[in-house]
Parts: C-alpha cells; structure tokens; sequence
C-alpha cells in the first residue's frame, strides 16, 4: 500500500517531468522559428567578397538600381534587373541628398553589381538610381531570387527648386 507521503512526491515528480518537457518542446520551437525567420543584411560587395558562402540562405540586400538593365515580362509576371553596391550605406540614410549618392552608385563602372529575378508586378517606383532593398536567397549561379522588393526612391522627397 502507498503511504499518502510517497503519493504526493510521485505526482509532484510527474508534473516536474512534464514541466521540462513542455519548457524543451517550447525551446525547440523559438530555435525553429528563429532559425527560418533570421536574415543577414549584406551590401553588394560583401555578398560577392564572401563567395559561395551565402548560396542557398535568406539574405537582405540593399544596392542602386540599374535603369538600363530593366527587363519586365509582363506575360509571366517576371522582374528582372540589376542593382549596384552603395559605397556607404550610412552616409545614405544620414545625408540630406542620398540621390547623389544613388547617382554616383549607378553610375560608377567599377561598382560590384548583383543580378535579381523577381516574380511580381513591377512597382512604379523601380527605375534608374532607385534605391533597392531585396529579400531572397542566392543560387549557384549568383542570380539573387527575390521574395520581396522595397524601393526608396530619394528624388520623390527631395524639394523643389
């Protein structure tokens, strides 16, 4: 016969165990989550410096655009164009002029360049010396596939003379 005692400790036993069960399973879960969710910001250049290292992972990055590599179809919906490495990202956010900026980006030949494929409409704001900022993952062949697509386009908000 179980004494009350040695109930109470068994049942309190229990609920320990299924405690940390619940505690690991919950932890399991924000790794996941966290793990999915995680990108890394990167320039043009510190993408095409790394290599192949970043093939495959979910990436942010932020670059000029391109205007005369613009190529929409519209029959499968498919963007595709390129963007440029802005030499100081820093300078660009903090700057009363970032087209400048943007202009100097595009137009330097010099300037890492990275391809980007993107399947949707083409927005309004995407033209030359656009800022762009893409969400996507790198394939083997250095195309960038884009997920999403944000534009600040700096001449929109600029005064008028």
């Amino acid at each position: 016969m179980i004494e009350p005692g040695q109930r109470s400790k068994q049942n309190h036993l229990k609920f320990i165990i299924g405690g940390g069960l619940i505690l690991i399973a919950v932890i399991i879960m924000i790794i996941s989550a966290t793990r999915n969710t995680a990108e890394f910001f990167m320039t043009v250049e510190e993408l095409q410096v790394s290599g192949d290292q970043y093939v495959g992972e979910r990436l942010r990055v932020s670059g000029a655009v391109l205007g005369d590599s613009i190529y929409y179809d519209s029959a499968s919906d498919r963007l595709h164009f390129a963007i440029a490495n802005i030499p100081d990202e820093e300078t660009l956010n903090a700057q009363e002029n970032p087209g400048m900026i943007l202009h100097e980006a595009a137009n330097n030949p010099e300037s890492p360049r990275l391809d980007v494929l993107y399947d949707g409409a083409k927005p309004e704001m995407l033209k030359d010396e656009a800022q762009a900022i893409v969400t996507g993952t790198l394939d083997e062949t250095g195309l960038f596939m884009a997920e999403e697509l944000l534009l600040k386009c700096p001449s929109k908000y600029e005064e008028a003379p």
